[in-house]
């Protein structure tokens, strides 16, 4: 157990907030259990975070019996959840579950982010695609040129995600709105109302785009049903 101040007591729920509670830890455990195993990987899903603040945390991670750190000969990390952080599971997504549902929508779309949308799209992506190599771009005209294109390249069962072009032949454009995006992932819309709307527009391999909603694979949070509080 890591030395910090904490509640002062004895309650296991005031026990696991000093180790859970500080800024980014749950996202940062939330990270492993999508299966990122590398501070590069931990990296990309949390965009926002600073380098050094993630390894803060996981020294605290590691020290609190949560990760397990593993050091190559080769200069390589690697960062795995002990039984104890496997445990964290169902109280990590039992939180998703709970803002999925009861959280106000317009909030959660206010906070917009196309590397982490891209990311969980990269992780999540069904990749029973063609055998063939298969390239899809998508392309936000509102963001700046840095971030308004990216690509998923899907080959051999992996999934590679690209913020500048390959240079394969694009099967499927996807353009759109983030917002308009980003709620679909969520479960929140589908891409036929939104391309019914007008707010997204597919062109290329018809049935990739007939298909999107299926192989997209959407947000583990995306099938929770939302109610009113």
């Amino acid at each position: 157990m890591i030395e910090r101040d904490g509640y002062g007591q004895f309650c296991p729920v005031s026990m696991a907030s000093e180790i859970l509670c500080s800024r980014w830890t749950t996202l940062v455990v939330r990270e492993f259990l999508c299966g990122s195993t590398r501070f590069n990987e931990l990296r990309r899903g949390l965009p926002k975070m600073s380098p050094a603040l993630l390894s803060k945390r996981l020294k605290e991670l590691e020290q609190s019996g949560v990760i397990t750190v593993t050091r190559s000969a080769n200069g390589i990390t690697d960062y795995q959840l002990t039984a104890a952080g496997e445990e964290l599971r169902p109280l990590i997504i039992g939180l998703g579950n709970w803002a999925q549902r009861w959280m106000e929508s317009r909030l959660s779309l206010k906070n917009l982010d196309p590397s982490l949308l891209m990311w969980d799209m990269r992780r999540s992506l069904d990749t029973r695609l063609p055998t063939r190599r298969c390239t899809i771009q998508f392309l936000y005209p509102e963001l700046s040129a840095a971030q308004k294109s990216w690509w998923l390249v899907v080959e051999n069962g992996k999934v590679d995600l690209c913020n500048f072009d390959p240079g394969y032949d694009v099967d499927l454009l996807v353009e759109g709105s983030l917002r308009s995006m980003t709620a679909i992932w969520m479960g929140l819309t589908t891409i036929r109302q939104e391309t019914d709307a007008e707010t997204l527009k597919l062109d290329g391999d018809r049935v990739l785009a007939r298909d999107m909603q299926e192989w997209l694979g959407l947000s583990v949070f995306a099938k929770t049903p939302r109610m009113r509080a």
